[in-house]
């Protein structure tokens, strides 16, 4: 058997570990690129772009689940939610485009910029989200316009790279319509759910997934994101919170030492 043969299986063993956990953290509060994205950039012999498109392989099968998952349990606003869908879908399929032409030097100051001033309005609220506080009426012009306002930037995002994408969201909906943490994040879940439509409507036909690589992510993301959905359903707002923060925290630090690292 030959080295490529024997390296394979683990490859693909260890892909399904970080699906796992990413899985996990991507169903309860987002961001779980900040696990797959690094874990696929250290298979040998993968391009950057091909590590993008074969995160969203793995990336849709969690959403998925976990998105069916919530719904079941906290029934949507369709009316804002599908719009908003739609928005992202649009902006992931127009960011996957930007992809291999914009230079991710640019985006990482700017996210790890944006995501310090979120763990810092996170902490200086610590009731933040506990529970729903909105500030437009439900199916409002305002309430409608921000929610697919959010859709279609954080999709263009998604597209470009990825990783917290998902905490992005919960975020802008929790602090500019006023959801609680676990509601934003069941909703989180339906929109990132598009917007890795959107990216791989534009990836697959380009031939940038790595099929065997997505699958072995998608298995893990799948069984990670069934537990992650119930284990946020069970512990409520306050446990997403805490999750939240440490997730942000975790992408401000694997940020801020790439932005690091490209300095020296």
């Amino acid at each position: 058997m030959t080295e490529a043969a024997v390296s394979l299986p683990v490859v693909l063993l260890a892909l399904f570990a970080a699906g796992l956990v990413a899985g996990w953290v991507d169903a309860v509060v987002g961001g779980g690129g900040l696990i797959q994205l690094p874990a696929l950039l250290l298979v040998p012999g993968i391009t950057p772009l091909a590590a993008v498109a074969t995160n969203k392989v793995g990336s849709i099968a969690g959403t998925a689940v976990s998105a069916t998952t919530y719904m079941r349990r906290i029934p949507p606003d369709l009316s804002a939610v599908i719009p908003a869908a739609v928005c992202a879908f649009l902006g992931a399929v127009g960011g996957a485009m930007l992809a291999a032409s914009v230079p991710e030097a640019l985006f990482t100051p700017i996210i790890l910029a944006a995501l310090v001033l979120v763990a810092i309005f996170t902490l200086l609220k610590p009731s933040l989200g506990a529970e729903a506080a909105l500030r437009y009426p439900e199916r409002s012009r305002r309430y409608h316009a921000y929610s697919w306002l959010i859709g279609g930037i954080v999709g263009i995002y998604d597209g470009v790279l990825g990783p917290g994408t998902g905490s992005f969201l919960v975020i802008a909906f929790v602090s500019l319509i006023g959801l609680s943490f676990l509601r934003a994040s069941a909703q989180a879940k339906i929109i990132n759910f598009a917007t890795n439509v959107g990216a791989l409507a534009y990836f697959i036909p380009q031939g940038h997934v790595v099929w065997e690589y997505g699958l072995a992510l998608a298995a893990g993301n799948v069984l990670g994101g069934w537990i992650g959905s119930r284990t946020a359903l069970r512990r409520g707002s306050g446990f997403v919170r805490i999750v939240f923060l440490v997730v942000v925290g975790a992408l401000i630090v694997r940020l801020g030492w790439d932005f690091v690292s490209g300095l020296r």
